[in-house]
């Protein structure tokens, strides 16, 4: 399947910026699941790209005079398969067994992931867990923010993808089974061109594979999944974060368009 993206991010600002740093994980990798076409960031000022201790492609943008505003667009083309619902990288998984400050359970939630242990653990029951998640906190966009916790999302009873994939760590990791957090994008055959913001999804180490899980939508990732970056939490794996010195109030408009390349319509 190829899909076209193109993602656009605008920051403006109350005031002048002094200066400001975008970390940007924007860029896909080709893997066995996905073959970048082409790919191109169009940024403000050339930025530094290097690698991140994920392997996520990271382009670090640095602009040191006064702005209001700054419009940061992805866009290309990639050849996706049906072999994304595993991942075969080198990156140990051991350390995706520590909590972060937006994947520790409190009690509620401990509670709720033991009713999933198994010894060991399964596939099967990695599953089960991910339906009760979707039950038990039906995908409500703007009933949260990305600065909620896995369990205040969990508390709220409802959420949106990255609500759902933090949940889903929390509780895979209390059981034992290390999970990560994947950001990327989604498309939905049933639209010809759809306006959607980033997608997000989790991994679990499981039978020497990381195994997909797209809780909001109850499936593995599929050819409709495009993969941008993986981390612990979404602050690891997050297509646009920052920092800046100076300009008052901010406000943030992200839109992300996903649609089937017309050579395959």
């Amino acid at each position: 399947m190829r899909l076209a993206i193109s993602h656009e991010t605008v920051y403006r600002y109350e005031n002048p910026v002094k200066h400001s740093t975008q970390y940007l994980r924007l860029t896909p990798h080709s893997s066995h699941s996905q073959r970048i076409i082409d790919w191109e960031l169009e940024l403000p000022v050339p930025a530094v790209k290097s690698m991140d201790a994920y392997g996520n492609i990271l382009h670090v943008l640095t602009l040191d005079y006064p702005h209001q505003e700054i419009r940061i667009r992805a866009k290309g083309l990639v050849e996706t398969s049906s072999a994304n619902d595993t991942d075969h990288d080198s990156l140990a998984p051991m350390p995706f067994l520590r909590h972060t400050d937006l994947t520790r359970p409190d009690s509620a939630l401990r509670i709720f992931a033991e009713h999933f242990r198994r010894l060991p653990p399964s596939l099967a029951s990695l599953h089960q867990l991910a339906e009760a998640i979707h039950q038990r906190m039906p995908y409500q966009p703007g009933s949260t923010d990305v600065h909620m916790t896995a369990a205040q999302a969990f508390s709220n009873g409802s959420g949106v993808c990255q609500d759902h994939t933090h949940v889903f760590i929390a509780c895979a990791r209390q059981l034992g089974v290390p999970a990560r957090y994947v950001s990327g994008y989604l498309y939905v055959p049933d639209q010809q061109m759809q306006h959607v913001a980033s997608h997000a999804w989790a991994e679990a180490w499981m039978d020497g594979d990381w195994h997909s899980f797209d809780i909001s939508n109850l499936t593995p990732a599929n050819e409709h999944h495009l993969k941008l970056a993986i981390g612990m939490d979404y602050l690891d794996a997050c297509p646009v974060r920052g920092v800046r010195r100076g300009g008052g109030g901010e406000e943030m408009q992200a839109a992300a368009w996903v649609w089937l390349d017309q050579q395959q319509q």
